[in-house]
């Protein structure tokens, strides 16, 4: 194993042309962490994000990282090295993680590359059902719709708002997803029907029949119809898709429910929200190997799978990156290192 190898750098914030396939300096494993060859990398938002520089967050939050650095957080791929205080690893192993999130998320979590150092409390066994491509596409998303919906699994400050996120009960309950098409939106409508949700998709009208293979009971194209006109005493909304007029949802939801906002950036209905007794919520997903063993087994059993839009060599994540930039995304971008 050689010093060098071939990783994804960004020297300068800006567009995707900015993403250069170059030599980098091959990372090791600490004491506690794991060396990982990766096989493939997941695009995630705060990718992009961060390539820009975080230009739409205010200026006195943007990022003054040293460059170059690398982007990405999500792997899979195959143990290469232990650290010295490693349990439960070997060289060989297949894992996967989402690599050091949110510490990483101003300086770039390494995912773009041939290898990647992971703190080993981040990983976890690769599901043997699904293959690289589909593990490397689970990580945030998944932890995402787990912590909001089953588990939030830590104690860490939110930086959201001044209480602990909290997940409610689904059993019997409606659930409406929006942006359900997405990375987390697939994965949210699937493990809310697993916890006996009835559950109501919004997406565009491409989504439709593989909402409805993934469990969706109802389905609105919002590009014809404003969903939160048409449901009436939804107990939870979950929005994976954040931006302008997110409290239009809180006319759809009952007295007592849950508004579940993904990206809570620009919400300003708390004062109507506090008038019906629902509950605004948020929280910002974590890296936890734990949790992808706990989800992880849902995944070896069929029960939620990882809906794959596209794949890139790893080479080509400008063009991953243009391709995000289209949107209307189902499911997740991959990078792939075979």
């Amino acid at each position: 194993m050689t010093d060098v190898m071939k990783a994804v750098q960004l020297h300068t914030f800006g567009g995707p042309e900015n993403l250069l396939y170059e030599d980098a300096a091959r990372p090791f494993a600490g004491s506690d962490e794991v060396l990982v060859q990766v096989h493939a990398a997941s695009l995630n938002p705060p990718d992009w994000y961060l390539r820009d520089g975080y230009r739409a967050v205010p200026p006195e939050w943007w990022p003054n990282p040293t460059f170059p650095l690398i982007l990405g957080t999500d792997v899979s791929g195959v143990v290469a090295a232990v650290g010295n205080n490693v349990p439960g690893f070997s060289p060989g192993d297949d894992v996967y993680s989402m690599v050091r999130f949110p510490e990483g998320i101003m300086n770039g979590s390494g995912a773009y590359a041939d290898y990647v150092s992971i703190p080993s409390s981040e990983l976890a066994l690769k599901p043997q059902r699904i293959t690289h491509v589909e593990a490397a596409g689970a990580p945030m998303s998944l932890l995402t719709a787990w912590q909001f919906l089953v588990e939030l699994g830590h104690d860490a400050p939110n930086p959201f708002q001044p209480f602990q996120h909290t997940a409610v009960p689904l059993d019997g309950r409606t659930v409406l997803v929006n942006g359900a098409g997405g990375g987390v939106g697939h994965l949210a409508v699937q493990i809310a029907k697993w916890k006996g949700a009835q559950v109501i998709a919004v997406a565009s009208s491409r989504h439709e029949k593989l909402l409805r293979r993934l469990g969706a009971d109802e389905f609105i194209d919002y590009t014809l119809t404003a969903a939160e006109t048409v449901v009436n005493n939804v107990d939870l909304v979950l929005d994976a898709v954040g931006g302008s007029n997110m409290e239009r949802f809180l006319r759809c939801i009952k007295k007592g429910g849950a508004l579940f906002l993904v990206n809570p950036m620009g919400f300003c209905g708390q004062n109507e929200a506090n008038k019906k007794n629902i509950t605004v919520s948020s929280t910002q997903v974590r890296s936890s190997g734990a949790q992808l063993v706990e989800a992880g087994n849902l995944l070896e059993k069929g029960i939620i799978r990882v809906v794959i839009d596209s794949t890139y060599p790893l080479a080509r994540a400008a063009d991953a990156h243009k391709r995000a930039a289209l949107g209307s995304i189902q499911g997740k971008i991959v990078l792939t290192n075979f």
